[in-house]
């Protein structure tokens, strides 16, 4: 005799129980969501970095200016016995007139030499059209001159394009200037103060997680601060390279040439070959087509020193990125915030490696140490667990405890007597 079989219960809620799901797929929707909410958190957090910009950009670059002057800052403090705050000025002030006394010998090179430059792309221009006529090109006259008609045609056009650019332009140095001075004055608060402001940020946060964050931030700076030193050594070994190669071959601008390259080696990879680019061209336009390529061996070999010989031997183990991930870092910095997104990407993809290392379990600054913030309150002790001082007159407090206890059991013996 068979039993009936239960009816079918339908279920109460609209979600469906995941034991009725294979397993791959309840993982590959758990890993979904979550991963959705990161992109959504992500594209937030560099919507709401484009909206500010002009506050997050100078902070950003006071931070890198307060990493580079930090061991300075220390140096005065501690050798020189100079007060924090002194200490700061001075070291800020130090920075200004190094920044400000190259550009003012640059500024003079270029209004010096821009006669004989003018003269110089004069007769690049002569030779380039000699070129194009002569060499294997075979461009006729007449097609050289409705070239130069229509790129004549194309600027007269573009006149009114390029009066709103260069107003554009005016209203950006306004903006420069204001990101400047906000550059510089959180700099020297950063420098002075700097210990404070951290504190403070992490005191905002729980108190079990104030104490890991703490020591993960300290492994991002000391990441962040040998990403910085590093990449000024690698900037001027570059311009410098890369100046006495112009230097040794008659090029005009040379002081020019190696403030650009510098500055333009902050921005890897594509720093590099925008101004090996530059110095390439200035060759081509004033010594002709030979000198520009000895230009060019010269750039290539100083870049290949870099990338194989100063990267690797500086960079060490401080900052342990892959090549291919500087270079989409880099990619992904540029497409979404332009040119400031490529010169932070790696620096912030530096602070963030070293910091999710150490939360993992994979301490990269081991020498550093482990524990609580400085300054945060003491972990609380269980009552049945003797403190320190305790432990210091505990030997006292037991020796009394048994006199009072014989005492009063004497005392009890006497009464029943």
């Amino acid at each position: 005799m068979s039993v009936p079989r239960p009816p079918r219960q339908r279920p109460t809620s609209s979600w469906v129980d995941p034991q009725h799901l294979p397993y791959p797929l309840v993982v590959a929707g758990a890993w979904s969501g979550r991963l959705v909410l990161i992109a959504v958190a992500a594209a937030l957090l560099v919507y709401a970095l484009g909206k500010v910009s002009f506050i997050v950009i100078p902070l950003a670059v006071a931070t890198l200016l307060a990493v580079l002057l930090h061991p300075l800052h220390r140096f005065l403090q501690r050798r020189a016995r100079v007060p924090a705050g002194l200490s700061a000025g001075l070291s800020l002030i130090l920075l200004i007139v190094l920044v400000t006394g190259s550009m003012s010998l640059a500024g003079t090179q270029i209004a010096t030499g821009a006669a004989d430059m003018r003269d110089s792309v004069s007769q690049g221009i002569d030779s380039l059209l000699a070129w194009l006529s002569d060499g294997p090109l075979q461009l006729t006259t007449t097609q050289l001159e409705n070239y130069v008609d229509q790129a004549r045609d194309a600027l007269q056009n573009n006149s009114s394009a390029l009066t709103s650019g260069a107003l554009a332009a005016s209203s950006s140095a306004v903006d420069f200037f204001a990101g400047m001075l906000i550059a510089l004055f959180a700099t020297f608060f950063f420098l002075y103060q700097g210990e404070k402001i951290y504190r403070f940020v992490l005191s905002l946060l729980p108190k079990a997680a104030q104490g890991p964050t703490y020591q993960g931030l300290r492994r991002g700076w000391m990441s962040l601060g040998a990403y910085a030193r590093t990449q000024v050594i690698v900037a001027a070994v570059d311009a410098l390279g890369i100046a006495l190669g112009a230097l040794l071959l008659g090029l005009p601008f040379v002081v020019p040439l190696f403030l650009l390259v510098f500055i333009a080696s902050f921005v890897p990879v594509v720093g590099a070959i925008v101004s090996g680019i530059v110095a390439v061209l200035i060759a081509f336009v004033v010594k002709g087509p030979m000198i520009a390529l000895a230009m060019l061996g010269i750039v290539l070999l100083v870049q290949q020193l870099e990338s194989h010989v100063l990267q690797p031997f500086l960079m060490g183990k401080a900052v342990a990125l892959h090549p291919l991930a500087v270079i989409l870092a880099v990619a992904v910095g540029s497409f979404l915030l332009g040119i400031v997104g490529a010169l932070f990407a790696v620096p912030v993809l530096a602070v963030v490696n070293s910091t999710m290392r150490y939360l993992t379990g994979d301490d990269p600054f081991p020498q550093l140490g482990d524990g609580p913030m400085p300054g945060a309150d003491p972990q609380p002790v269980e009552n049945d667990l003797p403190t320190a001082a305790d432990s210091e007159t505990s030997p006292r407090t037991t020796s009394e405890t048994k006199d009072a206890q014989t005492g009063g059991s004497h005392s009890v013996d006497r009464d029943r007597r």
